[in-house]
């Protein structure tokens, strides 16, 4: 169904047994304020999705707002290393121009985010659309395809889970040399 709506928000149920346990988890979201009406919608739902799966939003979801998707993967930067989340989650709009500027955006965003990701082991979602028009971008923002903000905390929520899955147990057993 979804495939023929072209609404991938459903994805962002996670409900049911097999869900991850968030309550304890930290995860911090990096938000453009380029196309305010439109990252909103994404930070909306992306705060909904969390809160709707058990995150502590008083304590553990922290917000940072910055100037254009350009920045998101600084801020995403400084936020793992100032609060050390168990994932990040980089929500912007980026609309085609005139100019080739648009694509340059993107690509260095996505490649940012991808880099850092991989580099200091904390998930960092990619929750920045780019599209041709800002019509596009509304129905990706809480419209007719949903919203992407909802699906960049889904996809937070799995990853920060996969990390601490796969995090090696560490051993609490002390040897004593005496």
């Amino acid at each position: 169904m979804t495939a023929k709506t072209k609404n991938l928000s459903a994805y962002a149920e996670l409900s049911g047994e097999g869900a991850p346990d968030i309550r304890d988890m930290t995860f911090a979201v990096a938000v453009a304020d380029w196309n305010p009406e439109v990252t909103e919608a994404l930070l909306n739902g992306a705060l909904n999705t969390l809160s709707k799966h058990g995150a502590d939003m008083e304590n553990n979801v922290h917000v940072r707002h910055v100037p254009g998707s350009f920045e998101l993967p600084q801020a995403a930067s400084l936020m793992i290393e100032g609060l050390m989340p168990d994932a990040v989650i980089c929500l912007g709009c980026i609309i085609q121009g005139e100019t080739r500027h648009f694509e340059f955006i993107a690509q260095a965003v996505a490649q940012s985010c991808l880099h850092l990701s991989t580099e200091s082991n904390t998930p960092v979602i990619f929750g920045v659309l780019t599209t041709d028009t800002h019509e596009q971008a509304k129905e990706r923002a809480g419209g007719s395809h949903g919203n992407k903000g909802d699906e960049a905390a889904a996809a937070a929520i799995r990853m920060a889970a996969l990390k601490v899955e796969m995090d090696p147990i560490e051993d609490d057993i002390f040897f004593d040399n005496e």
